[in-house]
């Protein structure tokens, strides 16, 4: 987490930095809460806490004290790995305290219509749901849609797959295309590839695309990220995406794996969905719908012809991104998918 974002003297900033202290952990004693050069001496004599972004979240959910976990990262960074363990350790500790048997995960419930399970939430839901609960009442939103003729994507897809699996070992998908071009498209638009400032008195329009893919998992949401996707052909998106999914499946992704996007892609078009509204993924201020792609009538020079239509959905924070900006962002997504050799080139 960027230190910019606390309110804090020069001297203070110099030194949390010289001492790699994440300002976040600290408590001013200055004006408004202002962290002062006395703040960051006491907290550096008195030990410093290092950790990870993931570690700090999964232990504000919980309410976890950080000063108990012990770290096992560099330098006694705590990562997520420890604050878990330490969330294992402390259940067990209460349960033998209290000589009690565990109670079993899924319990039955008698009311008058019939029974209702009680399921507890996973601790990754509960992330997942404090996470979607700030950003649905924080930011006011603005959702466009637009339907995109897949025929060329198709085509494009059919023409080179075999060849890139042979390279790669991986078989290229739709979505993959639809990655590439709505990275070409977010740096024609970067107003779309944005965030609004802690202190919300700026917009930071990011030079970069560093592409979020939700991935849905039995108990929750992970949004792995691929770094300067804008630097990347279509091989090597691909690869990126999909040594990714298979981390986050296989619950193997590193907190730096989990940080820093600038803009979120949400796909459920392989549950027949042909269209949604998905949630922002803050501190982004977009994120895009991709919906199923159906046999659809459309006429085409007066004419009527069966077409693969795909319907695409953006979510924006209107705070940031006004709607005319989110019309002409789908118009170039549009453009490419239906012309997909231009992202190629």
């Amino acid at each position: 987490m960027s230190d910019i974002k606390f309110r804090a003297t020069p001297v203070a900033r110099f030194l949390s930095k010289q001492n790699n202290i994440d300002l976040s952990l600290l408590k001013g004693t200055g004006p408004k809460g202002r962290i002062q050069k006395e703040d960051v001496l006491n907290f550096k004599n008195f030990g410093i806490i290092r950790v990870s972004s993931l570690a700090k979240k999964i232990a504000e959910v919980e309410n976890i004290d950080l000063s108990k976990v012990v770290g096992t990262g560099v330098n006694g960074k705590i990562l997520k790995d420890d604050v878990l363990d330490f969330l294992r350790n402390e259940n067990v500790v209460a349960e033998e305290v209290k000589e009690e048997v565990p109670q079993p995960e899924v319990t039955e419930v008698q009311k008058s219509y019939g029974e209702i399970t009680e399921v507890p939430m996973s601790m990754m839901r509960r992330t997942v749901a404090k996470r979607m609960s700030e950003s649905y009442f924080t930011a006011p939103v603005f959702v466009a849609n637009i339907e995109v003729d897949m025929t060329e994507v198709k085509a494009l897809r059919a023409n080179i797959m075999e060849q890139l699996k042979e390279e790669t070992g991986y078989k290229l998908t739709i979505t993959d295309i639809i990655s590439l071009a709505t990275v070409k498209s977010l740096m024609k638009h970067p107003y779309v590839n944005c965030s609004l400032s802690k202190d919300g008195t700026k917009i930071l329009l990011y030079k970069y695309v560093n592409l979020a893919m939700a991935v849905g998992l039995e108990n929750g949401l992970l949004t792995p990220v691929v770094k300067n996707a804008e630097k990347m052909s279509l091989r090597e998106l691909m690869i990126s995406l999909k040594d990714l999914t298979k981390k986050a499946v296989e619950m193997k992704l590193e907190s730096e794996e989990l940080e820093d996007s600038t803009f979120t892609i949400s796909n459920l078009g392989m549950f027949g969905i042909d269209s949604f509204a998905p949630i922002i993924n803050q501190p982004n201020s977009a994120i895009l719908g991709v919906s199923a792609t159906v046999d659809k009538p459309v006429v085409l020079n007066g004419e009527i012809a069966i077409r693969p239509i795909m319907k695409l959905s953006i979510t924006v924070d209107h705070r940031v991104v006004d709607g005319m900006e989110a019309a002409k962002f789908l118009n170039t997504l549009k453009n490419y998918l239906e012309n997909p050799i231009s992202i190629l080139v």
